[in-house]
């Protein structure tokens, strides 16, 4: 029998679903977005935008659900969230608008200066996307100062502290990471073996933002792993990230960059799990009195009632998102290849 206690705990695993997918899917669009400049010959560039043309816009779907998400089954998080993060927000989808619109228009006009234009838009959009995201994260992690109502009473200048800008920076270096195996995975010939270079430089990068943010978690953030005081079991997960992320050079120098991939995707997977688990069951956590003024999934829910429509809609929905996102990445699966057609 469900409880209203389940039903709340089952749409926040909806949510970090959803928020994994988008990370998973739009993070190798960001990836090779922030790569586009390495690529020295216009030709590349075009090799590297329709390597994700024909799935990047659906990738984006995730984010919109996840928010959608969000203001359905929580909506005092989403309204704490949107207001203490307004201008944050408003940066990422001036981002997510001019990266779109790039991706369209550099390849209308022949004019170099004209796709240049383009191109550093799509990377320096890409880039603050991501730096965005993990900033945001960071400040959720850490926590946001709130009053008794639970409002946000900080200031951007204290959004902007050294963890999150730490872990806003491990978000490039992963996204970095995820993009270049995934433009490995999809060209062949002398750009595949130029962006091989990158992606070793690209993992390293990650490998050390990622030792130096988790140590910075274990000393300046000890709460994120209370619960693995209470619950042992859950440790497995911090070490199938760690073998997951040593998996990723092993299978590049062997040439697997597909097996490489899954090995980012499940570090992905790993690192958002960590997260959830270690923030659990706080979505905004109060830095000056965590235990009363923090938004929890129980505290800040939808009522019963909206909970149990919301999942009539998401066992509908999930399996046409997830078949349809199956389905195309089958049909354009395979090498890029540039046609009259491509961007």
């Amino acid at each position: 029998m469900i409880t209203d206690y389940n039903l709340e705990f089952g749409w926040f695993t909806i949510f970090v679903i959803l928020l994994t997918g988008y990370s998973i899917l739009d993070g190798f669009d960001l990836g090779v977005g922030m790569l586009h400049l390495f690529a020295k010959k216009d030709h590349d560039r075009r090799m590297m935008l329709n390597a994700i043309g024909p799935v990047w816009d659906g990738n984006e779907v995730w984010f919109v659900t996840a928010g959608g998400a969000l203001f359905a089954g929580f909506p005092d998080i989403y309204a704490t969230l949107m207001s203490a993060f307004y201008l944050p927000v408003m940066l990422l989808l001036a981002a997510l608008i001019f990266r779109a619109v790039a991706i369209e228009f550099r390849s209308k006009e022949q004019m170099a200066w004209w796709r240049w234009t383009w191109d550093i838009l799509f990377s320096l959009g890409s880039m603050l996307i991501a730096l965005l995201l993990g900033i945001v994260m960071g400040n959720l992690i850490r926590g946001i100062h709130l009053d008794a109502h639970k409002e946000f009473v900080g200031t951007l200048e204290q959004l902007l502290n050294p963890y999150a800008i730490l872990v806003g920076v491990m978000t490039v270096s992963l996204f970095l990471m995820h993009g270049s195996i995934f433009i490995l995975m999809k060209t062949e010939g002398e750009l595949h073996d130029r962006m091989r270079n990158h992606s070793t430089s690209c993992i390293i990068f990650f490998i050390i933002c990622y030792a130096v943010t988790t140590m910075s978690t274990l000393i300046y953030m000890p709460h994120m792993i209370e619960g693995f005081h209470e619950r042992p079991l859950f440790f497995v997960i911090a070490i199938l990230n760690i073998l997951a992320v040593a998996n990723i050079p092993r299978e590049i120098y062997r040439g697997n960059d597909g097996r490489a991939f899954i090995s980012s995707c499940l570090n992905i997977i790993c690192l958002l799990a960590l997260y959830a688990f270690g923030t659990y069951p706080n979505v905004i956590r109060s830095i000056d009195q965590p235990d009363l003024y923090s938004l929890t999934i129980y505290n800040s829910s939808s009522s019963p009632y909206t909970l149990k429509i919301l999942f009539i809609f998401a066992f509908i929905g999930m399996p046409l998102v997830l078949t349809y996102t199956t389905v195309i990445y089958y049909i354009f699966r395979g090498k890029v290849k540039l046609t009259p057609q491509s961007y």
